[in-house]
């Protein structure tokens, strides 16, 4: 698709009146509304991690009015069976009594698939999502259903409650885009709050973009240029992540256990390439790759015991790889 100044403007200006509408329903998370925007963009599945009560499941269902989306939320609990997610076949008989086996859809088929605290269910139903969420599709028997595009999984979970949940194994946790952590709001933003949904103080969002809308949008971004250099530099954020390469960084050395996949890559430039065009420009950016490093990385890498010890968490790691690359 040709790229010129018109469709870019075109492009931002509807993103920005989706930004606008949003914040109708949930008030400040601007960082988290972009991030969850460009996993819309770009296809690609968010993982939103935050203590109950702070608007996760408020922001997915305002997501899905505001872009004209179907909507399905599935309450993941330790007793979810997968037919109970991707849907099964059922026995059902006509008006003459003949009988035959007819496939009954699941939750999953819907544009927005909320997942609903997804740690709480056994390993057995949370790998019934991986197809949905990596192949776009879902079998069932010897039949291999498409799902509705665009279509993407956001799912919550606990991080202070472990009791009764089952982590997240790391094959799943790499067919998430982005960690999106979701934090506590600060005194100005918890009194709107409080105006919105208590004293009922505010405009309920409208409609602003549809699916055609969002799948344009994915082919303009694929077709954003990223010059050999940026695209070297994110290249080499995910290498410097391996301890065990030669030319590893002596922090990855020090501090790391696992490194990120090369779907961390693909994340990367995709989300960067997203965010240039938010930006309202032609091409990826430095800051473009730094910006969505963080919410790509966080959950891709895995620290040792080393790190722990010395009071560091991921993002910190992060922040210091970026500025060990940048040197």
């Amino acid at each position: 698709m040709e790229i010129n100044e018109s469709t870019i403007k075109d492009c931002k200006l509807k993103v920005h009146n989706v930004e606008k509408e949003i914040a109708k329903g949930i008030i400040g998370q601007e960082n988290i509304i972009r991030q969850v925007l460009l996993g819309v963009l770009t296809g690609g599945n968010i993982l939103l991690e935050g203590v109950p009560g702070l608007g996760k499941t408020q922001l997915v269902k305002t997501l899905a009015k505001v872009m004209n989306l179907s909507f399905s939320r599935i309450q993941f609990t330790p007793d979810l069976m997968p037919a109970d997610v991707v849907g099964t076949n059922m026995y059902v008989e006509d008006n003459h009594g003949k009988g035959h086996f007819e496939y009954q859809k699941g939750p999953v088929f819907a544009n927005l698939l909320l997942a609903d605290e997804i740690n709480r269910a056994t390993p057995k139903t949370q790998s019934a999502m991986l197809e949905a969420m990596q192949e776009m599709t879902v079998t069932v028997g010897n039949n291999t259903y498409e799902l509705p595009q665009p279509f993407m999984v956001l799912a919550t979970q606990n991080p202070i409650e472990m009791e009764g949940t089952y982590p997240l194994p790391e094959a799943q946790l790499d067919r998430f885009m982005f960690k999106v952590l979701v934090e506590f709001p600060n005194l100005d933003e918890l009194s709107r709050i409080m105006d919105l949904t208590v004293d009922c103080i505010g405009n309920e969002p409208e409609k602003i973009i549809s699916s055609s809308d969002i799948l344009n949008m994915r082919k303009i971004i694929n077709d954003i240029p990223v010059a050999k250099y940026v695209k070297e530099y994110a290249l080499r954020l995910v290498v410097a992540t391996h301890s065990e390469l030669p030319d590893a960084p002596e922090i990855a050395r020090k501090y790391l256990k696992y490194g990120a996949s090369p779907r961390a890559a693909q994340a990367i430039l995709k989300s960067a390439k997203a965010n240039a065009l938010l930006e309202g420009r032609y091409n990826v950016s430095f800051d473009d790759i730094n910006y969505v490093a963080l919410p790509c990385l966080r959950h891709r890498i895995f620290l040792n015991f080393e790190a722990i010890s010395d009071g560091i968490n991921n993002d910190e790691f992060i922040k210091m790889l970026i500025n060990e690359i940048k040197a």
